[in-house]
């Protein structure tokens, strides 16, 4: 694009530069003919050299200061635009890196969580079978010291005649608080499915 935009400029410099060469002739040819005598077929006398370079007027170092300039203006503006292309492929390449190193970290912690939840599910399957192994009285004393939803997801996993003996080793208020437990997820459950 650059290329393109130089051959335009040079192309334009050649044709304004023949426009003022062909203006410079017009003049000379000009300024012959008035000089002829009328009614006279003698060949007239060349003019003076220094009469046929006709000085630029006022109108064309304007214009030709006024070309330069915006020749310079574009030429910085290409500039410009060429580190803008530049600073666009730095930040595409950096992008690129710091995608590959997020989908690599993500792949890295998707792999953890599913190590910790695999070894998180075999710690509570553990515990359920401990305390479904306990006497249910004594399973019964440690339920009544823990926080309801935490006593209710074990009696969720237990065998039901396991549950059922804890349940009934339960004082009133705790049985009832892990049965709303229970219910209340059972119930989320059943509006989610339907959802």
């Amino acid at each position: 694009m650059t290329s393109l935009i130089s051959r335009t400029r040079r192309l334009f410099f050649a044709a304004l530069l023949t426009v003022l060469a062909l203006s410079a002739l017009a003049r000379i040819v000009s300024a012959s003919i008035a000089s002829m005598p009328d009614g006279t077929e003698a060949t007239p006398s060349p003019p003076a050299p220094a009469a046929l370079l006709c000085p630029p007027s006022s109108e064309v170092s304007d214009l030709l200061r006024a070309i330069a300039v915006r020749d310079a203006e574009l030429e910085e503006r290409e500039r410009q635009v060429a580190l803008r292309e530049q600073d666009a492929r730095l930040a595409r390449q950096e992008i690129r890196a710091s995608l590959e190193e997020m989908a690599t970290a993500r792949a890295a912690l998707e792999a953890r969580m599913f190590v910790s939840d695999s070894a998180s599910e075999e710690d509570v399957a553990r515990l359920v079978t401990v305390y479904e192994g306990m006497k249910p009285k004594d399973a019964a004393a440690l339920f009544e010291t823990m926080d309801a939803g935490f006593a209710a997801g074990f009696l969720g996993r237990m065998r039901p005649d396991a549950a059922a003996a804890i349940f009934s080793s339960l004082s009133p208020e705790q049985a009832y608080a892990l049965s709303v437990w229970i219910a209340g997820r059972n119930a989320n459950a059943a509006r989610e499915g339907e959802e």
